[in-house]
Parts: structure tokens; sequence; C-alpha cells
């Protein structure tokens, strides 16, 4: 195979694998990246989301813990977990030090009665659920079908899609009973378009898709939306280019916009369509890429 050759396929599967780093709350990202994100304003009162409740999946770090960032300093009160209570709790300190208010809980989307006992423990303490946005997620290292490992497959999809899948199915009756509400899943680029080497990943994102549509069609008093990242700088962009050997340089080339994105990028998307600014939208997928998909 030419070097040519060989530099298009990584390139191309690099920018699939991108779709990762903006989704993934991987064990390995660095404590670190807590610190890095910029502390919660204070909150607005006459902000658009005074008051309304939001439920978060995967907001330790990345674009979990922008948008948790985002909704609190708009004046949500902020529900959120994920697996690494260290991060975790550092994320509720600072936003309630900045003036918001948010509170974590430990739970792990894989697991059915850890996820409804998040759910439950939200309502419970809130009184109801106006917005949630199914975030969580994970990645493998690359490999092709045949070298894919079973055990890594079966995370993939237990986490991407069966954590969606659970989040939806318990953030919803709640929803109902209220008359309405916003839901947002975090899918990817890597589940729009197929590339090499990371089919797990991309068909777990493609199962979000799926369900965003199917949830919109059954659900129509609610809104039920899908935002595909691309390539967004977390801690896990060092991973994935490690993992594909490419420069940052070379995995933006696909890009029309030639840079990585940033995860507050992805967070005003949610914002906007959690808000009532998109209150005609429902069933849509959203790429956050800088044009990528083109």
């Amino acid at each position: 195979m030419s070097n040519l050759s060989r530099r298009r396929i990584l390139t191309t599967g690099a920018l699939g694998a991108a779709g990762m780093v903006a989704t993934a709350a991987s064990q390995s990202q660095a404590t670190a990246q807590t610190s890095a994100i910029s502390e919660t304003a204070i909150p607005n009162p006459s902000s658009k989301f005074q008051n309304k409740v939001v439920l978060i999946t995967g907001a330790t770090s990345g674009i979990g813990e922008a948008t948790a960032r985002a909704f609190a300093a708009e004046g949500a009160k902020v529900f959120f977990c994920g697996r690494r209570e260290n991060l975790g709790q550092t994320v509720e300190r600072e936003i309630r030090r900045a003036g918001g208010e948010a509170t974590y809980v430990r739970a792990d989307v894989r697991q059915a009665e850890q996820v409804k006992a998040f759910v439950d423990a939200c309502v419970t303490q809130h009184g109801r659920l106006d917005i949630a946005f199914n975030n969580a997620g994970t990645d493998h290292p690359p490999h092709r079908i045949a070298d894919t490992p079973i055990s890594e497959f079966d995370d993939l999809m237990n986490t991407n899609a069966r954590g969606v899948f659970l989040g939806m199915k318990y953030e919803i009756p709640y929803m109902l009973e209220a008359g309405g509400g916003a839901i947002v899943n975090m899918a990817s680029i890597g589940g729009y378009r197929a590339f090499p080497n990371i089919v797990g990943y991309g068909a777990s994102k493609a199962a979000v898709i799926h369900m965003t549509k199917a949830a919109a069609q059954e659900y129509g008093n609610l809104r039920v939306n899908a935002v595909l990242p691309g390539a967004i700088d977390t801690a896990m962009l060092d991973r994935v280019k490690r993992d594909w050997q490419v420069t940052e340089e070379q995995l933006v080339q696909p890009y029309p916009i030639k840079r990585v994105g940033q995860p507050e990028e992805v967070a005003a998307m949610v914002l906007w369509l959690a808000s009532d600014d998109a209150s005609y939208v429902s069933g849509g997928q959203f790429s956050v890429d800088g044009g990528g998909l083109g």
C-alpha cells in the first residue's frame, strides 16, 4: 500500500474516530481537564433556563461538563452523573462556588437500576424534569471488524446505545406527566457516516440517531434531537492522534473549518435545542463538526 493510500485511510478513519473525542467518558481522561474549563459565571436572573431542571449523564468532564456549566450559568438546576466521583464532586463544587445550582450523583449508564435511581433522585429533589442531555459514552482503540474483541464491542453498545435507551426510558414518563420536555442525545458523525476500524463505536452512535428519530415520532409532545460532534478538543484528542498515528493538522484536513472544535461549541448547540428557540425542532440530527459531513 502506498504512503498516500495509507495516509488517506488513517485520516479518513480518524475523522470518524474524532467523534469519539466528543462523546466518550473514558476512564483514562485526565483529572486536569476539569480545572482547564473556566468556572461557571454567576447566573443571570433573567436567563432563559431559570429554574429549569436539567439532567445530564456523563458530565464529569468534556462536553458533558461544559454543558452542565453552561446550563447552570443560564439559571438551570443541573443534576448530573458520571462514574468518577472525584471529578463529579469537583464540577459540582465549582458550579456552586460560581453561584449556580448543581448536584452530582454517581451512576453507571450501563446499569438499568442505577439509571432509574439517578432519574428518580432528580425528580425527588426538584419535583420535575424539564430537559435531559443523554451524553455519557465511551470508546475503544481502533480495530478491523475481525480483530475487534467482543468485550469491547459489547461495552460500546452497552454504554453508548443502551445508556441512551435507558436514559430515555426513565426520563420520558416524568416529562409526559409534566406535559412536555426536551431531550438531546449524544451521537457522533461516526454514527451518520461509516468509517473503517470503529465498527462498534459507529454502530452504537447510529443506534442513537435511530432511537432519537423513533422517540420524536412516538412522543409528539416531547422534543427529541441528537447532536453529532466531530473532532472536539477534549483530553481524548491526544489519544485519537496516538491511536491513528496522525497529527492534529492531518486530523482536521477533511474539515472545511481547519481546526478542532471546543466543548463549549457543542454545549451551545445543546442549549439551543433545549430552549424555546427550538420549539418546532424535533427528530433532527445536528452536526457540530466544522463542516466535516458536508
